[in-house]
């Protein structure tokens, strides 16, 4: 009786162990922001979770990682091309859904207290991105429900902001409206979902 339940717990971990390791799917449509949490129900949990515990909106944090990595759990910047062909460097050490760099990660980690955090969880990466606009908020009075303004300190950093190293950026400034446009679309389909999101949520305790 003893072996079989060793046996059985060992199959048991080794199974959740290797479920673990598994990459995660991107969401099949992720212009929709329900679509994406129906999809994954875990993922609205610890977003609701972060805006609890930091303030703001879930649609702003979503509609810049969407920017960001279009929801893909290794998402990394292109290498550069060596004489049009060879693979070169890539632009930057940013990785996961946030793409923030290590540095940047080493400091939320830091600040958190969250050791073991990653960059290619989405809980740990929505976190991210919405402990950086508080930050932006704290430095520069950016408010978390304005997804222009929170997009540009997200990409130039809160020094770079200040300075307006973006007024120079045509296709950033493009790119800040996207992000701004989405996060109201994104707003407007929670609108429709989150009600049926936390009876999903409530159900499952």
């Amino acid at each position: 009786m003893i072996q079989i339940n060793a046996q059985l717990f060992l199959i048991i971990f080794i199974t959740v162990f290797l479920s673990a390791c598994v990459t995660k799917p991107q969401p099949s449509s992720i212009r929709d922001v329900c679509s994406i949490f129906h999809e994954n129900p875990s993922w609205y949990q610890a977003a609701k979770r972060s805006v609890e515990k930091r303030g703001g909106n879930v649609h702003v944090p979503m509609a810049i990682i969407y920017q960001e990595s279009s929801f893909k759990s290794k998402a990394r910047p292109p290498k550069s091309k060596i004489l049009g062909f060879f693979p070169g460097k890539r632009a930057s050490n940013a990785y996961g859904y946030s793409q923030a760099l290590k540095g940047t990660w080493s400091d939320y980690k830091r600040d958190t207290g969250k050791r073991s955090a990653k960059r290619g969880d989405f809980a740990d990466s929505f976190d991210f991105v919405l402990w950086y606009m508080d930050k932006s908020y704290q430095r520069n009075g950016i408010s978390k429900w304005d997804g222009y303004s929170q997009y540009l300190n997200y990409h130039e950093g809160h020094t770079g902001f200040k300075r307006g190293t973006y007024n120079n950026k045509s296709w950033l400034l493009k790119t800040a409206k996207k992000v701004d446009a989405r996060a109201n679309r994104y707003a407007s389909q929670l609108v429709t979902c989150s009600s049926e999101l936390d009876k999903k949520k409530r159900g499952w305790f």
